[in-house]
């Protein structure tokens, strides 16, 4: 809108000068101008997640698997006692303190297995190294695949080609038999089985936000932001990666039970963590033949506890992936934003 002369005769186009404007009907502007759409996407979605039951119930229940795991036993850090609360009533590694196979009593709620270990206590202990390595590798495979794919899709050319076609031969191969073999190579250990997670667990992230970045990297304020000279550091982590990062967080939400059940897998198979340390995958590996002579508590409970925790990221993963779909609900959103 274009307003009569001033005083000085000249134009003034009204809308470029917000606090004049502002001045001249005696308001000012109420919105954070460090706010971007992708923020306030962000908002929406935790709004809409918090309105989803079933995801709600999945959060909780994996932040109660959490807690609960973080005070199974003490914790050390250089010698020094940072929580020293233990909810697990004995060791996880102590053998002989009870019989071997005592069925679920008050002194034992999950009995006991071969070596006379409290299950309870292992399965309360194993949840340090079940959850762990799937936050973990989750978050080492983001770190690695975000990166490669954002530079993949905006850079192009033979950028794009060396980091698309090291995907491709990735992917030739089956997830869980690249990652045995990746664990025969390296050997036993956390570090390793994450290290060999990671190897084989970014490459989805990488292709996912690549076609991502390819369609956000057309959008009229990306075009704008090159126009006006802003540098491509800037414009991917301002305005590219914020706005194409969505679909692989949802990915990523999802993957976390994927990787627990592959750890799970692999220390079933005898791959993952060293023999006797108290993984659900490793119980139920070293717990195998029980059902059969009838001790079936050995496998039941560290399976119950994979299943629920797989579950509960699974309902989280589907509120995420709801609570981020542009197209739903539409009118809720615009009921939000008066």
């Amino acid at each position: 809108m274009i307003d009569p002369l001033d005083d000085r005769g000249r134009l003034r186009v009204r809308g470029f000068d917000a606090d004049a404007d502002a001045d001249a009907v005696g308001t000012r502007p109420t919105a954070d101008a460090s706010t971007t759409p992708a923020d306030d996407r962000w908002e929406r979605a935790w709004r809409r997640f918090r309105r989803d039951r079933a995801a709600v119930v999945g959060l909780t229940v994996i932040a109660v698997m959490a807690v609960l795991a973080v005070l199974a036993r003490p914790v050390e850090v250089g010698g020094v006692v940072v929580q020293p609360v233990a909810l697990s009533p004995y060791d996880p590694a102590a053998s002989g303190v009870a019989e071997a196979y005592l069925p679920p009593s008050p002194a034992h709620p999950f009995g006991t297995d071969w070596a006379g270990r409290d299950v309870f206590s292992r399965v309360l202990y194993g949840g340090r190294y079940s959850l762990s390595i799937g936050a973990i590798a989750v978050g080492l495979a983001l770190a690695v695949g975000v990166p490669l794919g954002a530079l993949a899709g905006y850079v192009g050319g033979w950028v794009d080609e060396t980091i698309m076609r090291l995907v491709d031969v990735l992917y030739a191969f089956p997830f869980l038999v690249l990652a045995i073999a990746l664990v025969a190579a390296f050997g036993q250990g956390f570090w390793k089985l994450v290290a060999a997670l990671v190897a084989v667990g970014w490459i989805s992230y990488a292709r996912l936000l690549r076609g991502e970045v390819l369609s956000v990297a057309e959008r009229d304020y990306v075009l704008a932001a090159k126009a006006l000279g802003v540098r491509d550091r800037r414009i991917l982590a301002r305005h590219v990666v914020p706005n194409a990062v969505a679909p692989v967080v949802v990915q990523a939400t999802l993957n976390v039970g994927t990787v627990v059940l592959s750890a799970a897998a692999l220390g079933f198979l005898g791959l993952g963590l060293p023999p006797g340390t108290a993984e659900w995958g490793s119980m139920l590996s070293a717990g195998r033949d029980t059902l059969v002579g009838g001790e079936w508590w050995v496998t039941v409970f560290p399976g119950l506890a994979i299943f629920l925790f797989v579950l509960s990221i699974n309902l989280v993963g589907d509120g995420v992936r709801d609570a981020l779909d542009p197209d739903a609900d539409t009118g809720a959103y615009r009921r939000e934003a008066r």
